[in-house]
């Protein structure tokens, strides 16, 4: 067996912890990224980025650490700490790119002709600061409840778009280029109400005039799961931006089945997903960057 066929499939790996997380909290509608704040890097102090958000997320959950805070093993020694004998570590993936030799988190959202022979995925392996003994303790600033919602509300009042209030449904209308949202009377807590205007809002910009997000021709008629798989995905990657705990929907129980079969029907379909959310994160921050008249 040559040495290409002995080693691991990078996004077989990735996709199958995904479909676990997945399948371990189908019972109870949890998503592997929900409620859980921003990873980031020990050593670096930077956040994790696309693929390596969920990955670390899904871990966090099934071993229900109750640290953001990732490294190496090495990383862990230079900080002064030691991981625990026995501990396992979470597989991350970064791209190393051989005509510039650097690696990054960013990877091809698409496989494209003479890709393979340019870039590669390499798989690294963290511990969570909860497996480390002697780690060191950061106080990483939080904001007051009070002004997490005053700056989740900002931020949405400087997007475009129409947002219309009444009803009990939440959705976004591609025929009339809305969003319509229950009123905010109606949610049960501030952070569910951010959390689904984050979901639509994914939606509106996959529109043919923003994004412009089709995966017709690839997926077929489980389009439409993708696309809420990859709206779910932004949703949590802004919640966590926000920094508001992402609440899970109840209303998306029916797609958790075809989310998972997306999943098993094509191992790169998770890579693209997280890709297309990260897209649609950094559309709407620079949206919200830009000067623009609220419709209402």
């Amino acid at each position: 067996m040559s040495s290409n066929q002995s080693k691991p499939d990078v996004y077989e790996q990735v996709t199958a912890a995904l479909i676990a997380a997945l399948e371990e909290g189908a019972g109870q509608y949890q998503m592997p990224w929900h409620a859980l704040s921003r990873p980031i890097n020990a050593g670096s102090r930077k956040q994790y980025r696309g693929i390596n958000i969920l990955l670390l997320w899904a871990a966090a959950q099934k071993q229900n650490y109750n640290s953001n805070e990732w490294g190496t093993y090495r990383q862990w020694s230079e900080l002064g700490g030691q991981v625990r004998k026995g501990e396992r570590s979470t597989m991350i993936v970064f791209w190393k790119f051989f005509e510039t030799n650097k690696e990054t988190e960013e990877s091809p959202e698409e496989p494209k002709e003479n890709v393979g022979s340019r870039c590669m995925a390499r798989a690294y392996h963290v511990f969570n600061a909860a497996q480390v003994d002697g780690a060191p303790r950061r106080d990483e600033h939080s904001l007051p409840e009070s002004e997490r919602i005053a700056n989740a509300e900002a931020f949405f009042q400087s997007l475009p778009g129409i947002v219309q209030f009444g009803g009990d449904r939440a959705y976004y209308s591609i025929d009339k280029d809305i969003i319509c949202m229950p009123p905010f009377s109606q949610f049960k807590t501030a952070k569910g109400y951010y959390s689904v205007l984050s979901h639509e809002y994914a939606h509106f910009c996959g529109a043919a005039s923003r994004l412009n997000r089709d995966f017709s021709g690839r997926f077929g008629d489980q389009n439409r799961a993708m696309e809420e798989l990859i709206a779910e995905i932004s949703a949590a990657m802004l919640c966590a931006h926000l920094q508001l705990e992402l609440e899970p929907r109840v209303d998306h129980a029916p797609y958790l089945a075809s989310w998972l079969q997306v999943l098993r029907n094509d191992k790169r379909a998770i890579f693209t997903a997280a890709s297309k959310a990260q897209e649609t994160v950094a559309y709407l921050q620079q949206l919200a960057s830009l000067p623009t008249a609220r419709a209402s």
